[in-house]
């Protein structure tokens, strides 16, 4: 029998992951320090935490790149990630980093409602295309807007490229673990939720895991993209070698590393 507390349990076999948490929140308050031009806590809904944070490259912008992170769905906040931006400001895009309400305050439902809302405030305060990148819960948040009947269809048409990393697609094995003391999933919102199981909108997608991550990481990768390659969406995966749960995001600071490549390719 499957152990899903132990399946989704990152941090229990990533030994420095309290270092590499606490790494991110020190880089990140640098990041804002050196970017005084950031508009910060852009408002797109009535929860004190329907904000975020556009970081503005020099000159004309290429479009927007929207970045929701993780913490399964309870954990974290958007100024723990701003350095992340750094990548895609190289390219000459701006980059909106993403805060959203969490569990137990909301359910995941309205999460990815609360999502919807930030793509299109991004959308309307940002001329041209999309590109959406999403960790962790935030990979499952990014696939979910380019489930079919999310976005309208005017966005999804401007959405160009969506990357998921390390996203949990089929949420029903959380139903039964510790973790849903706080989520309160039932099992029709864990149907309702899960991508794997849903329509896909006509939007590239890559699927973008650490080779070394859980188990279940890498299933849930697979799973969703084998499920939508059979629905003929444009899928591509990626199993990036040497990179656990945590240090798979770290290519975002470089605007050479692949991770930033594949999302604005």
């Amino acid at each position: 029998m499957i152990d899903w507390n132990d399946a989704f349990d990152n941090s229990g076999y990533v030994p420095e992951a309290d270092k590499i948490g606490a790494a991110w929140v020190a880089e990140a308050q640098a990041f804002r320090s050196k970017h005084p031009n950031a508009v910060l806590d852009h408002p797109y809904g009535s929860w004190d935490r329907e904000r975020f944070d556009l970081f503005l490259p020099d000159g004309s912008p290429k479009g927007a790149v929207v970045f929701v992170h993780g913490g399964y769905w309870h954990m974290r906040a958007k100024s723990d990630w701003s350095h992340f931006a750094n990548g895609f400001l190289s390219h000459g895009w701006v980059v909106a980093i993403v805060g959203y309400p969490l569990a137990p305050a909301i359910r995941i439902s309205q999460i990815t409602q609360s999502i919807a809302a930030a793509v299109a405030e991004v959308a309307r305060t940002v001329e041209g295309p999309l590109r959406l990148v999403g960790h962790s819960a935030g990979g499952h948040l990014v696939s979910r807007m380019i489930c079919q009947g999310v976005l309208p269809d005017d966005l999804i048409a401007r959405v160009q490229h969506v990357v998921s990393v390390s996203g949990v697609h089929d949420l029903r094995p959380l139903v039964g673990t510790r973790m849903n003391d706080t989520l309160g999933l039932t099992e029709a919102e864990a149907l309702s939720e899960s991508s794997a199981l849903l329509e896909p909108a006509d939007v590239p997608v890559t699927f973008w895991v650490g080779a070394d991550e859980r188990p279940e990481f890498l299933r849930q990768n697979r799973l969703i993209a084998e499920a939508w390659s059979l629905k003929g969406a444009d899928v591509s995966t990626v199993y990036q070698p040497a990179k656990n749960h945590f240090t798979v995001i770290n290519g975002l600071v470089d605007e050479n590393s692949k991770l930033v490549c594949e999302v604005l390719r």
